[in-house]
């Protein structure tokens, strides 16, 4: 009788304990055991295995059994994307309402200066495919940018430059005017490398002042969280990030009494850092 087998690290970031990628890393660090053995990159495992990260037993959950919940994080300029700083700055992952059993998988990164949309799931394999390259996702941002921009300069943006790390582009750059030597556009890229929008603007000599994300996919940032607030997405907004990720649909569970309580304590614990004025968002043409 044949058995199904799945890759180790897809059922640990179902698991809630990572992206794919993490736990790719976790798993060549000799993090992982399986039936009591340390696990190699390339294992696949059935649910019935006994598997520990850290030394600690992992509840093993197949793809319909895995809640899926996804928040949505207004990020100030001055947090870092990391779970935890050896200078003991402010994470994004400081804000993040607790959990029991699982962990935050953020779908992507800001730097320390950019501020704005960042989605956090429990899902890992829904955040792996959602910033897989593979899958286009667009990401829109605006940008304050300083001096004056030739029609020349955005053309070639749009066309695509090369980086040090390979061709880059923009699929769209909206003109949104501005004050004195400072102008707004928004922009939108389909990957998420390291500071690409700031080194895109930087190739054709022009610097970047303010960032923000305003779009990832379809969710749009909007007046339910403010500025180091964080919201829940309804049913709909994780069903359509899912669709975008070809993943099947599955239901938001509801929060427990006990949820309710730590998640609003969570909330407002602290108070929102001041960042940058609003940008209208806007659809990209």
């Amino acid at each position: 009788m044949s058995t199904t087998t799945e890759k180790l690290q897809k059922v640990l970031a179902r698991a809630g304990l990572g992206s794919r990628r993490e736990m790719e890393t976790a798993i060549a660090n000799g993090r992982v055991k399986v039936n009591g053995q340390v696990a190699t990159l390339g294992d696949r495992i059935e649910m019935r295995d006994r598997v520990a990260f850290d030394d600690r037993p992992v509840t093993l959950r197949g793809a319909d059994d895995v809640p899926r919940r996804v928040i949505m994080y207004n990020k100030p300029e001055g947090e870092l994307c990391t779970r935890k700083d050896p200078e003991g700055r402010r994470t994004v992952f400081d804000r993040l309402p607790r959990l029991k059993g699982e962990r935050w998988v953020a779908i992507g990164r800001l730097d320390i200066n950019t501020s704005g949309l960042l989605l956090f799931t429990t899902d890992g394999e829904l955040a792996n495919k959602l910033m897989h390259p593979s899958t286009q996702v667009e990401r829109e941002y605006a940008v304050r940018v300083m001096g004056a921009v030739s029609k020349a300069q955005i053309v070639a943006m749009v066309e695509g430059v090369m980086l040090e790390d390979g061709p880059a582009r923009f699929t769209d750059v909206q003109e949104f005017g501005g004050e004195g030597i400072n102008t707004w556009f928004h922009v939108v890229i389909t990957e998420g490398r390291n500071r690409e929008v700031r080194r895109l603007w930087e190739s054709q000599g022009l610097t970047v002042s303010r960032l923000k994300r305003v779009r990832y996919g379809n969710i749009f940032l909007d007046k339910r969280a403010k500025a180091g607030e964080w919201v829940e997405l309804t049913q709909a907004e994780v069903d359509d990030l899912a669709e975008t990720a070809g993943l099947p649909k599955r239901k938001v569970p509801d929060l427990t009494p006990d949820e309710k309580n730590r998640w609003s304590r969570d909330k407002h614990k602290r108070k929102p850092v001041q960042v940058m004025r609003k940008s209208r968002d806007t659809r990209t043409r």
